[in-house]
Parts: structure tokens; sequence; C-alpha cells
């Protein structure tokens, strides 16, 4: 499972992204806050770099100018020539692909964090986008341990033989921090909190590393996606139903046959006819709605995660 080999030397190259999705506003607000005040994410073995990802879609709080940011960091737009019609966020992935990457390279930063919220009853929630990484896995157990009055979840969003396409890809390691609810251009101060706290914490488990902490193995609980569910319809695209009550706000909860998942506009409800239970996440997504999603049905797993081992010494 584990392909990725664990970090041989201290992370000494760090960046914490927000505005990847312009709307979402704890991000936002953090890396502006921490552009003026950067002391604030310094550590004594590292520094961290604050990155506003998509500073035009920030600046007219939206989630994106021509298109999804965080679905950009893919070798088709990486490594095309540029063109002078190219999209705003296609040229923004190749400045941040310099800045933070190139992905997939020696040369990229050692660990990229970046910041989300939705607007779906996710809590905290760490997106990862498989387990095969085993510092990223003991780095979402840390976060889980300091926090144990918190529920918070891993959820792994990519699919076997699918290339890897979000911001924090182009880090060497690296995670989604995702949190909510929340609305879209909307900023609430507890939230603000408790990602500025949750970010201190993931620089703190940096800074443990690195200064030689061993940490020992354990079994990881976390959500795998399988596929996306789109509302229900009419022929003419049009929604004709929307996310039952009994389903609303219930992300990471188990979902069995049988069970309602909407309720039509014409008053009947629509059960999940799939073969087994599974774990609904991102329900009623606000920004899925252009994307033909009202949930996203995974499923929940649980293996072993080897110890992480310190790291050698610096030269």
């Amino acid at each position: 499972m584990y392909s990725r080999p664990v970090p041989r030397g201290p992370l000494r190259r760090v960046a914490v992204t927000g505005s990847t999705h312009g709307n979402e506003m704890s991000g936002v607000s953090l890396v502006q806050h921490w552009r003026r005040a950067p002391e604030e994410l310094q550590r004594p073995s590292f520094s961290a770099l604050p990155v506003l990802a998509n500073p035009r879609a920030a600046a007219a709080c939206r989630r994106y100018v021509d298109l999804d940011l965080n679905r950009a960091f893919i070798s088709t737009f990486l490594t095309a020539r540029p063109q002078p019609d190219d999209p705003y966020e296609v040229t923004r992935a190749r400045e941040l692909n310099q800045l933070l990457g190139p992905k997939a390279s020696s040369q990229a930063f050692d660990f990229v964090l970046d910041l989300h919220n939705t607007t779906a009853n996710m809590g905290a929630c760490f997106i990862c986008n498989n387990a095969d990484n085993v510092f990223t896995m003991h780095l979402c157990r840390y976060l889980q341990l300091q926090n144990p009055e918190t529920l918070s979840h891993v959820y792994l969003y990519q699919k076997p033989e699918e290339e890897s396409y979000s911001v924090d890809s182009l880090g060497r390691n690296g995670m989604g921090l995702e949190l909510g609810p929340q609305p879209q251009g909307v900023l609430r101060a507890d939230l603000f909190t408790q990602m500025r706290t949750l970010v201190a914490q993931t620089l703190d488990f940096i800074e443990l590393f690195n200064k030689g902490t061993t940490f020992p193995a354990f079994e990881m609980e976390a959500y795998r996606a399988l596929d996306h569910v789109d509302f229900p319809r009419t022929e003419a695209g049009e929604l004709a139903g929307a996310v039952h009550p009994r389903l609303q706000d219930r992300d990471f909860e188990a979902l069995r046959p049988g069970e309602p998942i909407f309720q039509m506009f014409s008053g009947e409800d629509v059960l999940y006819r799939g073969p087994g239970t599974v774990y609904p996440v991102f329900i009623n997504e606000a920004a899925y709605y252009e994307k033909g999603i009202a949930f996203i049905s995974a499923e929940k797993l649980r293996f072993p995660v080897p110890a992480l081992p310190a790291p050698a010494p610096a030269p």
C-alpha cells in the first residue's frame, strides 16, 4: 500500500495555501493574515510560506474565475504549451507548479497544506489523495489525538489509476484541510479559529518529526471515494428533487439499502438501491451542483499504518 517512501531528512520547505476556492473564507482570511504576520507560521527547524493560491477568485469572492483550480494540477495542463487564451486557473496552476513544485520532482516543497471550507456538514476533514503516504497518515492521526473532543475524518479522494489533481499534490507530501459547514463567501469565527489551530498543530507535528520524534504504528480508519450521485432530474436536466431530510447533514454516517436519499418535488421518496452500506460525504455541497453531484458515496476502511521513523540528521 505504501508506495511513497517516508522522508529521509527533516522537512524544510513547507507551504500553506488558501483561496484555492476564492469564496472559502477561512483559508482566504488566514493566508491574508499570515502574509501580514508570517511569524505565526515559523518554527525553529523550518518556516512555512503562506500562499494565496487563486488571488483573482479571492478578490471576486468566487470559487474560481474560469475553471476549478483544484482540478487543474494534471499533466495535461501543467506540461502543455501556454496559449494566449488559456483559462486563468490553468495559467495559475503552472505558476504554482513553478513555485511549489515541479510536481513529482525532488525540487518540490516538502509539504503543502491546502485550506478549504465546505457547505456540507463535514466537520474537520483531512483530505488525502490516497493512503500510500505514511507521513501524512501519521499527521492525520496526530491531529485526531490532539483534538479528541472534535469529530474528524480522513477522506481519500483518488481512485485507482487516477492522476492526483489537487494543489497539495504539488508537494512531496501534502494534505487538504476541509472544515464545514460554512456558507460560501461567509467567514465564521469558530471555524476560522479551528482552522488556525489545526494549521498550528500541523506545523508542530512537522517540527516534532524534524527534531527526531518517532511515531509508533497504529490502525487508521478512513473513507475512500466510490461514486458520485447526482440529483434526480427532469428530461431537460432540471432538478426534480432535493436531498432527503433524513440524509441531510449526515456526512460520514452509514447509508443502507432502502433508506431515503432524495425527496421528489412530486412528494415521493427516492430510496438508496445500492448493493450494500456506503458512507455519503459532501452531502448537498453547494459548489457541486454545477458538477452534477448531490453527494459522494464512500466506503469505510481500516488498515495498519507502520511506524514513522525519525529522519536522518541533516548534514
